[in-house]
C-alpha cells in the first residue's frame, strides 16, 4: 500500500515464491542492502533506501502503467503468483484492476521490479544512462524521470523521486491553473456574449411589448366602437321587432277577414252549384221526354218498314254500286297464305316488318334487354354487347335507333363512344329510364311509327297510350341472335 513502510519478506519465502513461479531466486536482503549477493558481489546501498512518503498520484499511475505493460510480455514462469490472474488482461484493464497488487509486488519483490526496470532501460536507454550518472535531463518529463528513478533506483533515487514528483505536481498544478484560466476566460467571453444577447433580447421584448400595448389600445378602441354598433343594432332590432309584431297582427286580422269572406263566398258558390244542378236535372228530364217521343216515332217507322217488307216479300240486296265498276279482283287467300302471315308474339320477323315502315324510330329499354338476355355480365359489358348488335341493325335497316339506360345505376359519368347510327342516352338524377322513354315517345309527331322494346308492362302500357308500338325484349334478342 502507498504511504506504508514495506514489510520485509524472508529469504525463504522469497525462494519459495520464486520456485513456485519457476523464475530465478530473488536477491537476499543482504544483497538489496549492499551485502554480498549470490555471485559474491555487493549490491548498491540505494536498494535499501525508501521514499519519504507515498508516491504522488501521477508517478504511481505511470509506474503501474509501465508494470502492467511489461507484465503482459513476461513468460508465465516469471510472473509473480499474485499477478498471474491478471496476465491475460489487456494493459489498460490490467492497470485499472490490478493497480493495488502491482504496487505491492513492485514494492516487495525486487526481482520483478528489476525485470520491469530492465524493460524500461531498453526502452529509454538515454534516460536510464542519465539517471545512472546522476544528471537527469532537464527536458525529460518529470513523471518519466520519477517512474524511472523508482524502478531503476540509481544512487540518490529517493532525492530524484522527490524532485521529479514535486516537478510533476508543479507541472500538473500549472496545467490545472492554465486550464482553469482558459475555462475562466471562456466563461467570461460566454458571459459577455450572453449579457449582450440578453440585452438585445430585452430590447426586442421591450419593443414587442410597446407594439403589443399599441395594438391592445387600438383593439380596445375597436371593441368600444363595436359595442356601440352592437347597442345601436340591438335598438334597431327591437324597433324592427315591434314593427314586425304590428305587421303580423295586421296580417292576422287580414287573414281572419279573408277567411270570413272566403266562407261567405263558398256559401254563395254552394248555393249557385245547387241551383245549377237543379237546372241541369230539369233540362235532363225535359230532354229525356223529347228523346222518348222521338224514339217512339222512330220505332214506329222501323216497324212499319219491316211490315211493308214482309208484305211485299222483297229479296235482300246482293249487289252494291261499287260492284258494277270493271276492275281486276284479287285472288282469295288460302289456308297456306294465312299460315305464312301468322307470327308469334316474339317473332323477329314482326320487328323487321315494323322497322321496314317509313321513318321508323326504334327505342330500346337497354338494361331490360341486357338483363333478360345476358344478366351474368357486368353492366359495362352488357352495354357494349347490346350496342354492337344495334349497330348491325342500324346498318341493315337504316332506321333511327335510340338506346336508353338507367342513369341511377352509375357511380360516375360513363365514357362511351356510341356506334354509328345508334343514339345512347342515360336518364338524369331522380329520373328512371321508363320516364325518359315515355318522354322520347311523346316528343315524336303523331303518325310516325315508333317501336319501343321493353318487357316492362308499365312501359308498354304507357307508350301504347302515347301512340307507339311496344314489343318484348325477347323479340329483339332473337333478332340480334339471328344477326
Amino acid at each position: 500500500m502507498q504511504g506504508a513502510e514495506p514489510t520485509p519478506i524472508p529469504d525463504a519465502a522469497r525462494a519459495a515464491d520464486a520456485a513456485e513461479s519457476g523464475g530465478p531466486a530473488p536477491r537476499s536482503a543482504a544483497t538489496a542492502s549492499g551485502g554480498p549477493g549470490p555471485d559474491g558481489s555487493r549490491g548498491s546501498r540505494s536498494e535499501a533506501e525508501a521514499p519519504h512518503g507515498p508516491l504522488p498520484d501521477g508517478v504511481r499511475q505511470r509506474v503501474i502503467a509501465l508494470a502492467a505493460d511489461g507484465l503482459g510480455a513476461m513468460p508465465p514462469d516469471e510472473i509473480p503468483v499474485p499477478l498471474r490472474q491478471f496476465a491475460r488482461f489487456t494493459p489498460s484493464r490490467r492497470a485499472k484492476l490490478a493497480a493495488t497488487p502491482l504496487a505491492g509486488v513492485l514494492e516487495n519483490d525486487p526481482v520483478f521490479r528489476q525485470r520491469i526496470a530492465e524493460r524500461l532501460r531498453r526502452a529509454l536507454p538515454d534516460l536510464a544512462a542519465a539517471l545512472e550518472s546522476g544528471r537527469p535531463p532537464a527536458a525529460a518529463d518529470p513523471l518519466d524521470v520519477a517512474a524511472a528513478a523508482y524502478l531503476l533506483r540509481p544512487p540518490g533515487w529517493v532525492t530524484l523521486l522527490d524532485t521529479a514528483g514535486q516537478a510533476a505536481e508543479k507541472a500538473a498544478h500549472d496545467r490545472a491553473g492554465a486550464e482553469q484560466a482558459a475555462v475562466v476566460a471562456r466563461l467570461e467571453s460566454e458571459l459577455a456574449a450572453l449579457r449582450a444577447s440578453t440585452k438585445s433580447e430585452h430590447d426586442k421584448v421591450r419593443a414587442e411589448l410597446d407594439e403589443a400595448r399599441k395594438e391592445t389600445e387600438q383593439l380596445r378602441r375597436q371593441v368600444r366602437g363595436l359595442q356601440g354598433a352592437a347597442k345601436h343594432a340591438e335598438k334597431e332590432a327591437k324597433h324592427a321587432k315591434s314593427e314586425l309584431d304590428a305587421v303580423r297582427a295586421e296580417a292576422q286580422a287580414s287573414v281572419a277577414a279573408a277567411d270570413k269572406e272566403a266562407r261567405r263566398l263558398r256559401g254563395r258558390v254552394s248555393e249557385a252549384e245547387s241551383a245549377l244542378e237543379a237546372s241541369r236535372r230539369a233540362a235532363r228530364e225535359g230532354r229525356s221526354m223529347e228523346d222518348t217521343r222521338v224514339r217512339l216515332l222512330l220505332d214506329t217507322v222501323l216497324e212499319a218498314a219491316q211490315g211493308l217488307r214482309r208484305e211485299l216479300a222483297l229479296p235482300p240486296v246482293g249487289i252494291r254500286p261499287a260492284d258494277t265498276v270493271d276492275a281486276v279482283e284479287p285472288e282469295a287467300s288460302g289456308t297456306k297464305d294465312i299460315a305464312q302471315r301468322a307470327l308469334e308474339g316474339d317473332d323477329p320477323a314482326l320487328l323487321d316488318q315494323l322497322l321496314a315502315l317509313p321513318q321508323a324510330h326504334l327505342v330500346i329499354d337497354g338494361y331490360n334487354v341486357t338483363k333478360t338476355g345476358y344478366p351474368s355480365l357486368a353492366l359495362s359489358e352488357q352495354r357494349v354487347r347490346l350496342l354492337g348488335g344495334l349497330a348491325v341493325i342500324a346498318a341493315q335497316t337504316g332506321c333511327e335507333i335510340t338506346c336508353v339506360f338507367d342513369g341511377a345505376q352509375l357511380d360516375a359519368p360513363v365514357l362511351l363512344a356510341p356506334p354509328r347510327g345508334v343514339r345512347v342516352r342515360f336518364s338524369k338524377a331522380g329520373e328512371t329510364a321508363d320516364e325518359l322513354i315515355r318522354r322520347l315517345v311523346r316528343a315524336e309527331p303523331p303518325g310516325r311509327p315508333v317501336v319501343v322494346v321493353s318487357s316492362d308492362r308499365e312501359v308498354a302500357d304507357g307508350v301504347r297510350r302515347a301512340g307507339a308500338r311496344p314489343v318484348p325484349s325477347t323479340m329483339l334478342l332473337r333478332r340480334l341472335a339471328r344477326g
